[in-house]
């Protein structure tokens, strides 16, 4: 097996010598590295392939949408319009009971790994909101 490593890399190390690497996209550009570090162990092979396939899971997106009404209302209440923010604290509210009813189905509502995740979403998407 070292062997065929050796070859390998012996190989590699040719092919680089003579520029067949050069016409690659993205030659000489870094790596673009996801970090999933905040993402629990058990969930980060789902939350890629539904990220590769361009699909959020439902929390997350529950979430987003708490977060910007929560924005809103922060706005809504500098301004003093009493029906505009009535109008989107019955929405958070809203979104907020679908999200402990889907947190409830899926067995995630006690979890603490799922809890500290969902503040380390909730952090990110405060921070994005700046």
């Amino acid at each position: 097996m070292a062997n065929l490593s050796w070859l390998a890399e012996q190989r590699i190390q040719e092919a680089m010598r003579n520029g067949e690497f050069e016409d690659l996209p993205g030659h000489g550009k870094p790596l673009e590295l996801e970090d999933l570090s905040g993402v629990p162990e058990d969930l980060r092979m789902s939350f890629k392939i539904m990220k590769n396939a361009g699909i959020l899971p439902e929390e997350i997106i529950l979430r987003s949408e708490c977060v910007t009404l929560e924005g809103l209302l922060a706005a809504c209440h500098s301004s003093g319009d009493p029906g505009e923010m009535k109008s989107l604290r019955t929405k958070l509210t809203a979104k907020r009971m679908r999200l402990q009813e889907l947190l409830r189905e899926r067995g995630l509502e006690s979890s603490s790994v799922f809890i500290e995740y969902g503040e380390q979403v909730r952090q990110h998407l405060l921070n994005d909101e700046k």
